[in-house]
């Protein structure tokens, strides 16, 4: 397809001029190439997420602190990495093309992965006693596999859920309505391939090898850029904006520039282009609001401004520009009261995995079930409650609502927000009754205590149900409320919720584990858990859940919805 057939002058595919073009592309045609690397890739993601924990602990030979430590954080940089990549993908590349060369990236680092865990020389070998004792450069080119898959899902992860939705043109009422479920889809393909990650991979994991448990994830890698790019020419692709970031700029310097100049009342007397297309490239006009004031002062036209003749944008900036910089920040507050619940959902790969590390994890006779596989009762209830949404809570809600998707995306979040509080809570019961048993029968030095592991579901079922209202209702809202040139931007913001969520997991467990083992007192969170008071962390969590609710109330009911100019 020629360059001339993709896009229109303002950067967006040519739909008006070109109907046949708007036929062949697009829409749930190019979706399964778009939800197939999804699918593959966060196989290979969760692949080597949900049992990291292990592989430290008992190959890496890292304590319990360590290494939850280490998982949060590799986990954190990788929700940090997608600003990179969305700012890369607004400003230059396209999602298209960001998308494509950080997957390679993606792949580079699955194969050192491989490798430091196959090779003899560069996995780690152990003792009489089985116990591994990894080497400087062992443990490096560990973390140098680690770290590359960190860089890779960052031109990934902000750009997949955005570009998928590009292939829905929301002029058109009918591909609109099919864009919030996409959403939904998207989520749903997600959690197929972590349950395929939390099953089946982390038994070959435990009881075949690491080897074969991180080069299957490799191989799924592989097959996730290979369907990416078998849809390439049913691709709808949006040009590049420019640099969101410098955008920005421009509007605060501006203000201040006019920090003494008067905001007229009528808005027309504002600096804006008077086509229906805005000046930066892929983005439509936006209508103007009253909130956040101050920054119209950098649409105000001066005596200065018309004399000089040509434009200059660090003095003179359009409405649209202005609202952009107040969409960024009315999306703010909203951002920061998704860390916490990113908090309580990170210990599903760490502290969850720990705990059941603890209990009895047979299944029907001599089977036993790692412990990081509980994280699949995860996956299901999204595999479950995403399709039960979709169909029979969405169609309900809208007959008592009267809003075309059910609730409202701020609304949807909430609901999520509520019911994280109970997952906690869930947790924290759950190592208290085990705790019990444990001083009641004296078991401190057994390994496995004689309570099912089983009775963790709850936990991971109840968390899943907040994924498919926080989680997806965050895609969709920070899709939807992004400006058009800077919606790989918002996307990664939204992500970034996962990184501080981790990075604050990191620093709590470090500051308890600090304070609690003083006076030479076991703390919360001991090598063994059986002397330790980890229900104390769940419930802490579960508190901070519940002040980030309220905070949450009170910004939703602040906010105001981006407009556009039709």
């Amino acid at each position: 397809m020629a360059e001339e057939d993709i896009y229109t002058k303002d950067g967006t595919t040519n739909f008006r001029n070109k109907p046949a073009i708007k036929n062949k592309t697009g829409t749930w045609k190019a979706c399964p190439y778009i939800l197939g690397n999804e699918c593959c890739e966060r196989l290979a993601y969760y692949g080597i997420n949900t049992n990291l924990v292990n592989y430290l602990k008992f190959q890496l030979n890292q304590r319990n602190v360590a290494a939850v430590s280490n998982v949060m954080n590799w986990s954190g940089t990788c929700y940090v990495m997608p600003l990179i990549g969305a700012f890369l993908a607004d400003a230059y590349l396209g999602r298209y093309w960001t998308i494509a060369s950080f997957s390679i990236i993606y792949v580079f680092g699955m194969t050192i992965l491989t490798l430091s865990a196959s090779i003899h020389g560069l996995k780690p070998t152990c003792d009489e006693n089985n116990v591994y004792h990894p080497t400087r450069l062992q443990t490096g080119v560990f973390f140098l596999g680690l770290y590359l898959i960190a860089l890779g899902t960052g031109g990934i992860k902000p750009c997949v859920s955005s570009f998928g939705a590009d292939q829905f043109d929301d002029s058109d009422e009918t591909e609109k309505k099919k864009k919030s479920s996409f959403f939904n889809w998207f989520y749903f393909s997600i959690n197929i391939g972590a349950l395929v990650a939390s099953s089946v991979l982390v038994w070959i994991q435990t009881n075949v090898g690491w080897a074969w448990g991180f080069g299957i994830p490799a191989v799924a890698m592989a097959i996730a850029v290979a369907s990416f790019f078998s849809g390439t020419r049913l691709y709808r692709n949006q040009r590049p904006g420019g640099s969101p970031l410098a955008r920005i700029c421009q509007v605060i310097v501006a203000s201040f520039r006019k920090v003494r100049v008067e905001v007229p009342d009528d808005k027309s007397f504002l600096y804006e282009t008077t086509d229906e297309e805005s000046t930066v490239r892929g983005s439509r006009n936006l209508d103007h609001t009253k909130q956040l004031s101050f920054f119209d002062k950098a649409a105000v036209v001066s005596s200065y401004d018309q004399i000089k003749g040509s434009i200059n944008p660090w003095r003179l900036c359009t409405v649209t520009q202005v609202e952009e910089l107040k969409s960024i920040i009315r999306l703010l507050p909203i951002w920061a009261t998704g860390i916490i619940f990113s908090t309580a959902y990170s210990q599903m790969g760490t502290l969850f995995v720990l705990q059941g590390n603890t209990m009895d994890l047979h299944m029907g006779g001599s089977f036993e079930i790692p412990s990081a596989s509980l994280s699949l009762f995860d996956t299901i209830s999204v595999i479950f409650w995403v399709p039960v949404y979709d169909r029979l809570i969405v169609p309900l809600a809208r007959k008592y609502t009267g809003h075309k998707n059910g609730f409202t995306q701020l609304q949807r979040i909430a609901i999520g927000l509520i019911i994280s509080i109970f997952a906690m809570i869930s947790a924290g019961t759950l190592e208290l009754v085990r705790l019990r048993a444990v001083k009641k029968h004296n078991y401190y030095e057994l390994k496995h205590m004689p309570i099912s592991i089983f009775f963790q579901v709850p936990q991971y079922f109840i968390i899943g149900c907040a994924e498919v209202f926080t989680f997806i209702g965050q895609l969709e809202f920070f899709y939807e409320e992004a400006p058009d040139a800077m919606r790989s931007l918002c996307s990664a913001l939204s992500l970034s919720t996962a990184a501080l969520g981790n990075y604050l997991s990191t620093f709590l467990v470090n500051i308890v584990a600090d304070l609690s083992t003083r006076d030479g007192n076991p703390g919360w969170i001991p090598d063994n858990l059986n002397y330790g008071h980890l229900h104390y962390f769940f419930w802490l969590l579960a508190v901070l859940s519940v002040i980030n609710m309220g905070v949450y109330v009170m910004v939703a009911r602040w906010y105001s919805y981006k407009k556009t100019i039709a």
